[in-house]
């Protein structure tokens, strides 16, 4: 294996395994030869990337015996440079997550017998994606991060009454419902003028 090389991401990245945010990671590469012994060898690229653990009970003034490491592996035949295949790498593994959301989601609807249906389909289920991300983000903590699915769930399709008094209209929520914190950190950010 070559020598690690420090790389410093353009934007950071939360860790929820650590709970901080990730800037740093080292890299490198080797040739490897994936189903050796078969006749379907394949002799590519190796890059691994490597991103230090803290450890939050060590002591000020102690150093690591071992620092502790996670490694994260891909196999590539790609004709770009280290960092590049690495960074290419880590867009594809962001792209992939939206597409398994959105297929398992809106886009298991897909396909029609008409191409005006599936181009409609395709807009709103991008719409509704992008939304659904959004409240995500706007209601913090863990949703920030969770899939389309867990938010649909939780949030969005709650069982609630809609009552009309006094020329106002209430929405009454479900007693003792786990999300409702959520639900109101969701509805203060959504009513809250921005500024």
């Amino acid at each position: 294996m070559a020598q690690w090389i420090d790389i410093k991401y353009p934007q950071a990245v939360w860790d929820e395994d650590q709970q901080r945010w990730i800037s740093d990671a080292q890299i490198a590469e080797t040739a490897y030869t994936a189903f050796a012994g078969t006749r379907h060898a394949v002799t590519a690229r190796l890059i691994v990337r490597r991103i230090r653990r803290d450890d939050p009970a060590q002591h000020p003034g102690q150093e690591e015996l071992l620092p502790a490491y996670r490694y994260h592996a891909m196999f590539t035949n790609s004709p770009y440079t280290l960092v590049q295949a690495e960074a290419q790498h880590r867009g594809h593994a962001i792209i992939e997550q939206v597409n398994a959301d959105l297929i398992a989601g809106p886009l298991a609807h897909l396909p029609s017998g008409r191409f005006s249906a599936n181009d409609a389909w395709l807009a709103c289920a991008a719409i509704a994606h992008n939304l659904t991300r959004a409240a995500g983000h706007l209601t913090g903590g863990d949703y920030a991060t969770a899939r389309p699915a867990t938010i649909r769930t939780r949030i969005i399709t709650v069982a609630a009454r809609l009552a009309h008094r006094a020329r106002t209209i209430r929405l009454h929520l479900p007693e003792h419902w786990p999300w409702q914190t959520a639900f109101d950190n969701l509805f203060t950010a959504v009513h809250t003028t921005p500024g």
